[in-house]
């Protein structure tokens, strides 16, 4: 299983930039079970403020709710992964608060990789990451059980 970060579901959604495609074909191959992937509500949430400053909010809305269903189960951040996360935080600088937070929340959930445009969430080293351009996709399916 794979967690998604915020920056998949915005260029799947997105207007033309070579991330899109790949990050398109990841959410095709969940859509169609072809490989299992979730993510938290906080990342949804994320997605629906930054699609909200481009389109109307009902736009925004429904297509949080269309992820919220297709990436169903979501991951609930309850105090010890916050816990875990904050450490992670405060242990290193190349990370924010949410995206530490979201690498804790991969961990406890037991994913094998954490899909993401953000480099910075690699730096950490605490769990795989893969960047969505088209070969790491490419691969990221062709190794998927």
């Amino acid at each position: 299983m794979i967690v998604l970060d915020t920056t998949v579901l915005v260029y799947a959604k997105g207007s033309d930039h070579p991330l899109r495609d790949p990050c398109r074909r990841i959410m095709g191959a969940v859509a169609s079970g072809e490989i299992a992937a979730t993510t938290t509500p906080e990342v949804i949430q994320e997605f629906a403020h930054v699609r909200a400053r481009r389109r109307d909010r009902a736009d925004a809305a429904s297509l949080a709710r269309d992820y919220a269903e297709i990436l169903a189960p979501l991951i609930q951040v309850g105090q010890g992964v916050l816990e875990r996360g904050l450490g992670i935080f405060a242990a290193d600088q190349s990370v924010g608060v949410f995206d530490a937070v979201l690498i804790a929340a991969a961990l406890e959930a037991g994913a094998s990789e954490l899909v993401s445009a953000d480099r910075a969430l690699a730096d950490v080293g605490a769990i795989a990451t893969v960047f969505p351009d088209r070969v790491a996709v490419e691969s990221l399916l062709a190794t998927a059980p």
